[in-house]
């Protein structure tokens, strides 16, 4: 276990936020998560994973919790299909690269997404047609104040679109310790059916595309549309794709004919949000080091030295014009620690 006062958290965060944690606790397995649970009140605990889904708008009078568990084992298995145990603190592209080499097919479409395993489900993290409920099959987690371990199925985590129980109803009560997924080990289900990683493949001459072709064609797509956080601090799509009626996808298409859209249901359609916030004028905006990807709309950029603050600021003018400019609002994805 790691210990440390007034510890500055720029390094544990994708957008470089120099939010700093009156004490900084760091444990490397279940016993020492446990330790420091018995200590600390959830109410002064902050759970930290990968940091990169969240913005720091303030320092903290409190304890930083970073789970930090690492280790992954095979769980059962078949001919056709394996259950792979991987632990919270394990890098989540390392994992999926980790998939790839041993032919386990079923999140190489989740190539290259910052952060971590332990927060996946959190979110459903998804990207070109897969989410992280596809390949789900249980987590574990421990209660923060009754210290009790509890397993969590895929219907226990009521998946909807980056959305699940851990950011409703019980949001902020466990930390999830270990994720099982579910995968293939032979007639991969190839997801190719988003546009960007169809022509992708053509431009490489690949008619029969292996798992492998499918993940480098992900992580080649990503690289271009989107920054490093090694280099520009930011931590991915900043907004949610907003689902609106048929009836006010007409409307809006009236307006503008050629808005993007995806048929969710007879019911509903979604936009890309990427396209609104372009269309309004804000691709490569930069208000001091505060700033809007010139590549990607949809991701806010940490220049250098931007506060979470300007960041959130700057979050919220964007909001604010896509209301006024389309009457569509806009939901952050990011999670803002305040």
């Amino acid at each position: 276990m790691r210990q440390e006062r007034n510890f500055s958290l720029k390094n544990y965060n994708t957008f470089g936020i120099d939010a700093k944690a009156k004490t900084f606790v760091e444990v490397s397995n279940e016993e020492e998560l446990q330790e420091v649970l018995k200590q600390v009140y959830a109410s002064e605990l902050f759970i930290l994973g990968g940091g990169s889904n969240c913005l720091f708008t303030k320092d903290f009078d409190a304890t930083v919790l970073y789970v930090n568990l690492k280790g992954k084992k095979v769980v059962n298995e078949t001919e056709e299909e394996v259950f792979l145990k991987v632990n919270a603190g394990e890098n989540w592209h390392e994992f999926v690269l980790f998939c790839i080499e041993n032919n386990y097919g079923g999140v190489e479409n989740l190539s290259l997404i910052p952060g971590n395993v332990g927060t996946s489900p959190i979110q459903n993290i998804g990207a070109y047609g897969v989410e992280l409920k596809d390949v789900f099959a249980e987590c574990e987690a421990i209660h923060v104040q009754t210290l009790e371990k509890r397993t969590f199925t895929k219907e226990d985590c009521q998946f909807g679109y980056r959305n699940s129980i851990f950011k409703n109803e019980v949001k902020g009560q466990y930390i999830i310790t270990s994720v099982t997924f579910q995968l293939t080990r032979k007639d991969h289900q190839l997801k190719t059916g988003y546009g960007a990683i169809l022509n992708e493949l053509k431009a490489k001459g690949i008619t029969k595309p292996t798992i492998k072709d499918i993940s480098d064609v992900v992580i080649a797509i990503r690289e271009q549309k989107l920054p490093n956080p090694k280099e520009i601090g930011n931590s991915g799509s900043f907004f949610k794709n907003p689902i609106i009626s048929a009836s006010a996808f007409s409307a809006l298409k009236e307006k503008f004919p050629e808005v993007p859209s995806y048929q969710i249901s007879n019911e509903e359609v979604k936009v890309p949000a990427g396209w609104l916030i372009d269309q309004a004028g804000f691709k490569g905006y930069r208000d001091g080091d505060a700033g809007v990807h010139k590549n990607q709309a949809l991701v806010l950029v940490n220049y250098g030295d931007a506060s979470g603050e300007e960041i959130l600021a700057l979050a919220k003018h964007i909001q604010q014009t896509i209301q006024e400019k389309f009457g569509i609002e806009l939901e952050m994805e990011v999670n803002i620690i305040q």
